[in-house]
């Protein structure tokens, strides 16, 4: 069965992480997903890829991390994750603690998604190679999966390294909480072959993006109908949803007005209404 979530970046100016998390698991939703951005350099060098002015959000937003422990102590269903979380800017270890903290509080139910970025100034205030983020990305996420899995967890890699360490709690979720990865790209196929457990494109899959991932996952022995496909920014449409659907979506995650309670709470109850037709 498909699963239906929202995203919206939780800022001091929207409605707060609490209530809306309680608000949609009240309307029988089954996820929560908040962006990341630490900050937005005053350069704007970098073009926004959506176009013209970046919205001010960006540079508004809580971390993630925090909205989202707030969101699952007050909820026991929903979902929650990162809707990306910039792994690029984070220390591996100290990430990967805090996804294990939060699936732990949470019960398991935290999913964690991830990409590189964008904004080149941005990820260079944190010390990180732009030229090199795709790499250091999979490195941070192996090395997260040992300290997982590891009751001893080393790594040794080009950008991530360190000796045998002990880090705990370790995630409820076995072998992790799951990852997404939030991008679509030629080479995202092989990315979310060999480190993701799912993959969450926005707007859709491209032309042929599902035969593409399907076969790279079986050079890596591993099947389309054993991940989780994600569309970020589903429509609010019936037919244009049940058409993602029959392209091979399983989950759907719609957005919400970066507002206060009321255009939410409103927003809510239409794509509550949406998903009760093609449940």
């Amino acid at each position: 069965m498909a699963s239906f979530g929202v995203q919206i970046f939780p800022t001091d100016q929207t409605i707060a992480p609490i209530p809306l998390a309680r608000a949609v698991e009240e309307r029988g939703l089954d996820s929560l997903f908040f962006p990341e951005h630490t900050h937005i350099p005053v350069s704007r060098a970098t073009p926004f890829p959506g176009g013209g002015d970046l919205p001010e959000w960006y540079w508004r937003s809580h971390d993630p991390f925090v909205a989202l422990a707030a969101a699952a102590a007050v909820t026991t269903r929903i979902k929650v994750g990162t809707g990306i979380c910039l792994v690029i800017e984070r220390d591996p270890i100290t990430l990967a603690k805090e996804c294990a903290s939060l699936d732990v509080i949470s019960g398991g139910r935290f999913i964690l998604g991830i990409g590189a970025g964008w904004n080149k100034e941005e990820m260079e205030n944190h010390g990180a190679q732009y030229a090199h983020r795709w790499k250091i990305v999979r490195e941070k996420v192996l090395a997260m999966r040992e300290i997982w899995t590891k009751d001893e967890a080393e790594f040794h890699g080009e950008f991530v390294d360190f000796d045998p360490i002990w880090s705990w709690p370790k995630p409820v979720q076995a072998g992790g909480p799951p990852i997404w990865m939030g991008a679509n790209s030629k080479w995202v196929f092989d990315r979310v072959a060999e480190y993701c457990d799912g993959w969450m494109p926005i707007g859709g899959s491209g032309s042929g993006g599902m035969d593409n991932l399907s076969a790279a996952l079986s050079k890596r022995g591993r099947r389309i109908e054993d991940m989780t496909i994600a569309l970020f920014g589903a429509p609010t449409d019936v037919d244009k949803l049940k058409g993602r659907m029959e392209q091979g979506f399983t989950d759907f995650i719609f957005g919400l007005p970066q507002s206060g309670p009321d255009k939410v709470l409103a927003k809510l109850d239409e794509i509550a209404g949406l998903v009760a037709q093609v449940r």
